[in-house]
């Protein structure tokens, strides 16, 4: 059984760091956002980020991590997960004083609100509330607080030796073979009118809360997983990826309706 893996294993799952969707899946729900923008979201999103636009904006506070500054290297990150514990929902147990993903949200949604703030630091906080809203939608960013999101819990995925949460955030969508832009598509395709109007929510405590309930059924009695695993869950994956985006775009156009 994999739980008997020889320390220096173990140790290094330890050491990996915890990127929601990993680069694919940020883009897919930034880009899935774009549709359901408001006229003053999009003068807003321009106005702040210039070509860049969301899909680029969104993987940028994880390429920061590498960062030698202190603000990447102690600060920020918190701002990627939240903690909840099984049978618990966010508003019990709220932020640690290091504060969290959504903690961390509310106040970059000040900074995008303040007139007075600086373009360097709105680019900050639009970069990061559509990465926040990303990684609060993939289910083992809402760690139960005892695996670090089930980045501990170790697997054999098609033979590769990793960890549950990587399975979420990488090889799922990977072993797919297809672009963000090739995802974006065909995902689109498939969101109604009643998804959206179903999905428009944008209280992060709600999406964190959806993000637990999922993770406490994802985690396999057999650690060694292949395609029955994808079979079961592909389909989750693809569902928060859509609801990111719905959400994305919904909480944007709140920020920027004044």
């Amino acid at each position: 059984m994999l739980k008997l893996i020889p320390a220096f294993l173990a140790a290094l799952f330890a050491a990996s760091p915890a990127l929601a969707w990993d680069k694919i899946g940020h883009r897919v729900s930034a880009a899935l956002a774009g549709p359901y923008l408001s006229d003053a979201a999009r003068a807003g999103v321009e106005a702040i980020l210039g070509p860049e636009g969301l899909a680029e904006a969104s993987n940028w506070p994880d390429f920061m991590r590498s960062s030698p500054e202190e603000f990447w290297r102690k600060e920020a990150g918190p701002y990627h997960y939240v903690t909840i514990p099984v049978g618990m929902k966010y508003r019990d147990v709220g932020a640690p004083e290091v504060g969290d993903a959504i903690t961390a949200l509310a106040e970059f949604t000040a900074t995008l609100k303040d007139p007075d703030a600086a373009l360097e630091d709105k680019q900050l906080a639009l970069r990061f509330v559509v990465h926040i809203i990303s990684d609060l939608h993939q289910p083992l960013h809402a760690g139960n607080g005892t695996d670090r999101g089930a980045n501990d819990f170790a697997v054999l995925y098609h033979e590769e030796l990793t960890n549950l949460h990587a399975v979420w955030d990488i090889h799922m969508i990977d072993r797919q073979k297809l672009s963000y832009t090739e995802w974006t598509e065909w995902l689109s395709r498939k969101i109604t009118d009643q998804d959206v109007q179903s999905w428009w929510e944008t209280d992060p405590a709600v999406w964190a809360d959806e993000s637990a309930a999922i993770r406490d059924t994802i985690y396999p009695e057999n650690q060694i997983i292949a395609w029955d695993y994808t079979f079961a869950h592909l389909g989750t994956v693809k569902t928060r990826l859509k609801m990111a985006g719905v959400r994305t775009a919904a909480y944007l156009n709140e920020v920027f309706a004044d």
